[in-house]
C-alpha cells in the first residue's frame, strides 16, 4: 500500500515515493554524487493521488524547459542538472496507501522509511538512530521497531510509543497529501512580498508597509527562495546551518515558525506559511500576491 515511480538513467534504478529526497546528500533516497546537483535537489510528494517531483533550490528540467512542479508518469524524461537525466519507467498509485494517525488525531502518509519521536511528537521522513521507534516497508509489508522490538503492522494495528499511541490507517489515494493551493479566498487583499533574506516587506493594500525582521525573516525569505514545497529540516539546516543534532533543531524551528505565525496574526496578515502534513512548507499564495527575491 505504497505509490511509488521507478526511475532509470542513473548507475542503478530507484523506486522513490512520497517524501523521498533526491540530492548530493548522504541522506537522500537517491544520492547522486554530482557536483552538479544540490545536496537537497528535488523531492518525491503525494498530492491529491498523483506523484510529483518538486525542485528545491535548483529548478529541473522537462522538455528543455525549467519547472518547479511535475506529474511523475511513464516515459517522462528529466533532466536534473545537465546531463543528469533520469527516465520514469513505472508508476504505481495504488486506491489506497498506508497513513499513521498520531495521538492528537492527525493522519499523516508514511514514507518509505520513518522515524517517531515523542519530545515532541513527530515523524520523521527518514531513519533517525536514536529516535524510540522506526517504521518501514520492506515492499510486501510494514514493520514497525520499538526500542528492540521489531513487529509487522497492518491497517488498523496500534502501538504505543512511551506512552503515546498511534494507530496504523487506510488514507484513500485521493486524500493523500496535499494539493497545491486551493480555495483561494476571493476577498483575499493581495499580498507584496520582498524578500532581504534579513528582512522581509509585506505590502497589504490599506494598510502600511509591515517588516518581518530576525529568524522570521529569515524563514519567509527560504520559502521564496526554494520556489515550491520544502521539508523542514532543509529550510531549518539553511538558517541554523551549525547545528548537527535533529532534535534541537526541531525544537528551534517549531519556536521560530509559531513566533513568526503569531507576528503575522498580530499584524493582520493572513497565514503565509502552509504545512501539509508530511513536513513540507511552502508559501500560501493567493491570486494576486506577488513575491519579489532580494536576497
Amino acid at each position: 500500500m505504497r505509490a511509488f515511480a521507478i526511475l532509470t538513467g542513473l548507475e542503478v534504478d530507484h523506486v522513490v515515493g512520497h517524501g523521498d529526497l533526491i540530492g548530493r546528500t548522504p541522506t537522500a533516497a537517491v544520492v547522486i554524487d554530482d557536483p552538479r546537483v544540490s545536496e537537497a535537489h528535488a523531492m518525491v510528494s503525494l498530492r491529491k493521488g498523483e506523484l510529483h517531483l518538486l525542485s528545491l533550490r535548483r529548478m529541473v528540467k522537462v522538455g528543455g524547459a525549467p519547472v518547479a512542479d511535475v506529474v511523475l508518469a511513464p516515459g517522462l524524461v528529466i533532466e536534473l542538472a545537465d546531463e543528469v537525466v533520469v527516465t520514469v519507467a513505472e508508476v504505481v498509485t495504488p486506491r489506497a496507501v498506508l497513513g499513521l494517525t498520531l495521538p492528537s488525531g492527525e493522519v499523516l502518509v508514511l514514507p518509505q522509511v520513518a522515524s517517531l519521536t515523542t519530545a515532541p511528537v513527530r515523524l520523521h521522513s527518514k531513519l533517525l538512530p536514536d529516535a524510540p521507534a522506526a517504521i518501514w516497508s520492506t515492499g510486501d509489508e510494514w514493520r514497525v521497531r520499538i526500542g528492540a522490538k521489531v513487529a509487522r503492522v497492518e491497517p488498523g494495528d496500534a502501538f504505543a510509543v512511551d506512552g503515546h499511541h498511534f494507530v496504523v490507517t487506510v488514507v484513500p489515494i485521493g486524500d493523500a497529501g496535499a494539493a497545491s493551493t486551493e480555495g483561494a479566498i476571493a476577498s483575499a487583499v493581495p499580498l507584496r512580498l520582498v524578500a532581504f533574506y534579513e528582512s522581509v516587506q509585506i505590502y497589504q493594500r490599506g494598510q502600511k508597509v509591515h517588516t518581518i525582521g530576525g529568524t522570521g525573516a529569515r524563514i519567509l525569505s527560504e520559502l521564496v527562495a526554494h520556489g515550491g514545497p520544502t521539508h523542514w529540516e532543509i529550510l531549518a539546516r539553511e538558517i541554523w546551518p551549525d547545528e548537527v543534532e535533529a532534535l534541537p533543531l526541531r525544537h528551534r524551528w517549531d519556536v521560530a515558525l509559531s513566533r513568526l505565525r503569531a507576528r503575522l496574526r498580530n499584524a493582520g496578515i493572513r497565514e503565509l506559511v502552509r504545512a501539509d502534513g508530511t513536513g513540507q512548507l511552502a508559501l500560501e499564495l493567493y491570486e494576486g500576491d506577488t513575491v519579489e527575491d532580494r536576497s
